[in-house]
């Protein structure tokens, strides 16, 4: 077990006694990236830290609406047993709007030796550890949009397309409360301002390197949610909660960057648009591989009625420099700053996994040299040349376990507790009996 040492442990501690925290909150991230935890007063959050703390082993098999998913081999198979979860000391933070209260986020183990591989985390992990062996180090960022809703009526609290409307930015006083609470936890805010839709919101920070880089997206979401509960308010990252209004999105950022010069490795200003060949054969991976990354970035049947052509949003599989209508937006700075957005992933997507997909995708295509497409000369939407991304997740989900090379990457125990639960989520999905069905057939026929 890669566990902390007794002295790290002792240390840390200590730090948390100092800062009078009374609380800690041990959060194992969850399939869907939600946070999942147990909440252990500071006298017994040293003996936990050591030893590890026990969890339903099967957690990580459980569907949106918390079900037991039958055969994923994380139930029934294992008599419905215990894992342990083991704090990453690194990242631990405040909960500011609870009193004395800190979390850290943990990793989980069948045994000393024996980690779950099936994690998210773990999964996201295991790639950065092949993109380092490769030479390189991964900066991330993850930019999410979401919908402060009234919690009784799940409405919008104002109508209207109001993007960074001065009067819309800090509607009401809470969102103040919320950046305030959201720097307290670490999170480094850049911008805030209101979205395209009705009291839809974006609230950016900064990037990370590795695994620092996904804890922060995860911390800033479940953060997000628990806040505007606190205050009285329902946020929602859901792709489509409206119909005729913007969904929200995930646009993940990433570089590359050499270890040994530590230098951006996307960069090279002497060819076109300063991009270099790492750069290209990167995007030609996003691209190859761009069907079977659908599920793990439009995880919910929702996801796919956001990815239409003039929504602000990709539609097909395609890339373009400073281009918003392709899938992969390439931010050509010819300095640093130079790095990929990709733009089809959903604001519910599970961080670890939406950048999983991203860094697999692109290090195959490191592996395997593809030059990289043309892109488009208008809008890469309104382009018929580009292939559509699929349609539906049941079509995602095919396209994805049809792609040995990408699944191989994301390891056979995740692939298959993943589209195990993902199927069980689309049957009953398949069940369900729409108002719309009902209104439009009931009398008619």
């Amino acid at each position: 077990m890669a566990e902390p040492t007794i002295d790290a442990i002792s240390t840390w501690v200590n730090e948390l006694e100092q800062h009078g925290i009374r609380y800690v909150r041990f959060e194992f991230p969850d399939l869907h990236g939600t946070s999942r935890l147990k909440v252990v007063p500071i006298a017994k959050v040293e003996s936990y830290a050591r030893k590890g703390l026990n969890f339903y082993g099967g957690t990580l098999a459980l569907d949106t609406a918390s079900s037991v998913v039958p055969n994923s081999g994380f139930h029934e198979e294992r008599k419905y047993r215990d894992h342990m979860i083991v704090p990453d000391l690194a990242s631990w933070s405040f909960v500011p709007w609870m009193d004395d209260t800190a979390k850290v986020i943990c990793d989980a183990y069948w045994s000393p030796e024996e980690p779950v591989t099936a994690a998210p985390r773990y999964v996201l992990k295991t790639l950065l550890d092949i993109a380092d062996q490769m030479g390189f180090s991964v900066m991330m960022g993850h930019e999410f949009e979401f919908y402060l809703l009234d919690p009784e009526t799940k409405k919008p609290l104002f109508d209207g397309l109001h993007i960074f409307n001065h009067t819309r930015n800090q509607f009401v006083p809470e969102l103040t409360d919320m950046l305030d609470y959201l720097q307290a936890a670490g999170i480094d805010v850049i911008t805030h301002n209101c979205e395209y839709a009705p009291s839809q919101f974006e609230i950016n920070y900064g990037p990370g390197v590795g695994i620092a880089g996904a804890d922060k997206a995860f911390t800033f979401k479940t953060s997000v949610k628990e806040i505007a509960h606190h205050l009285g308010y329902l946020a929602s990252f859901m792709s489509k909660p409206f119909a005729g209004m913007a969904g929200c999105c995930c646009h993940f950022h990433l570089s590359l960057w050499d270890k040994e010069s530590g230098t951006n490795a996307f960069l090279d200003g002497d060819r076109p648009h300063g991009l270099s060949e790492t750069a290209e054969f990167f995007i030609q991976g996003i691209l190859d591989h761009a069907p079977a990354m659908m599920p793990l970035i439009g995880p919910t049947p929702n996801c796919y009625r956001r990815l239409k052509p003039h929504t602000f949003a990709p539609s097909n599989i395609s890339w373009g420099v400073e281009d918003r209508t392709a899938m992969v937006r390439v931010k050509a700075t010819y300095d640093d700053a130079t790095h990929l957005e990709m733009r089809a992933a959903s604001g519910l997507s599970n961080p670890y996994l939406s950048a999983a997909a991203t860094l697999a995708a692109g290090l195959l295509g490191l592996k395997d040299k593809r030059s990289l497409q043309p892109m488009s000369e208008g809008p890469s939407e309104d382009d018929p040349s580009f292939t559509k991304f699929p349609q539906t997740l049941d079509a995602a989900l095919a396209a994805f376990k049809t792609d040995a090379a990408i699944t191989s990457m994301l390891g056979s125990e995740f692939c298959h507790l993943f589209t195990t639960v993902k199927s069980y989520e689309l049957s009953r999905f398949f069940d369900h009996i729409t108002d719309w069905e009902v209104s439009e057939y009931l009398e008619v026929y």
